[in-house]
């Protein structure tokens, strides 16, 4: 008996189960490449905004005059957290011009709360990632063996252990493992590189708000 072993043929010759769990895993496979071109896209923009604020923040023009251009509406996580901190500059110059002590705290504090809000909106779906590169395979495994205990029981129905009856039902279940893996590897492979990419964004806002600390630090201490 001639048996059609393409892949759309064992998706529809497999158990009801062995289907929704097919399914889930292509399901899973689809959203972690959209996740990793999404945010492929969104660190290359992040990238690009921040060099492009720093050299408008290191030009030479007045802090006070940038701020006013960008407090009404930041659109970079640069400019919200350089809003951040020298918001809480202005509130710290006293109306007679001296400064209240203990700035350079409260604007550290604001700047890096400032970070870790545009921190998790940058790695924002990294976990979904996580999560199916750690459990898709034993979502593939779980339907293998499932279909493996079904192909088991048509077996003892029928009375017939030939392989040409056994087969089929093996490869079918197999087809599971497999998707497993097809959406396992690549989430891998994206959320770490994704990682590594979020991480040295983060590390150059962290750089930048250390730089502008400084900066207001030497203020202080001149005034």
């Amino acid at each position: 008996m001639d048996h059609d072993f393409s892949l759309l043929a064992l998706f529809w010759r497999a158990s009801p189960t062995v289907q929704v769990v097919m399914l889930l895993l292509l399901a899973a496979s689809v959203w972690g490449w959209t996740v990793f071109f999404q945010k492929i896209a969104a660190f290359r923009l992040a990238r690009r905004r921040l060099s492009a604020f720093e050299d408008r923040f290191w030009s030479g023009d007045p802090l006070d005059e940038l701020y006013d251009r960008v407090s009404e509406r930041p659109s970079s996580a640069p400019e919200r957290i350089f809003v951040a901190g020298f918001a809480e500059w202005q509130r710290s110059i006293r109306k007679d011009g001296r400064i209240a002590p203990g700035v350079a705290s409260r604007i550290d504090r604001s700047m890096d709360v400032a970070i870790g809000r545009e921190a998790d909106v940058l790695t924002r779906g990294l976990t979904f990632l996580a999560t199916v590169g750690s459990t898709a395979p034993f979502v593939g495994l779980f339907g293998t063996v499932w279909g493996i205990k079904e192909s088991f029981q048509n077996i003892a129905a029928e009375g017939n252990t030939s392989l040409a009856i056994v087969a089929p039902g093996i490869a079918e279940a197999l087809m599971a493992t497999g998707m497993g893996l097809l959406a396992a590897i690549p989430a891998v492979i994206f959320y770490n590189k994704l990682s590594t990419d979020s991480a040295r964004i983060i590390a150059g806002w962290e750089a930048f708000s250390d730089e502008f600390s400084t900066l207001l630090s030497r203020e202080v201490a001149g005034g």
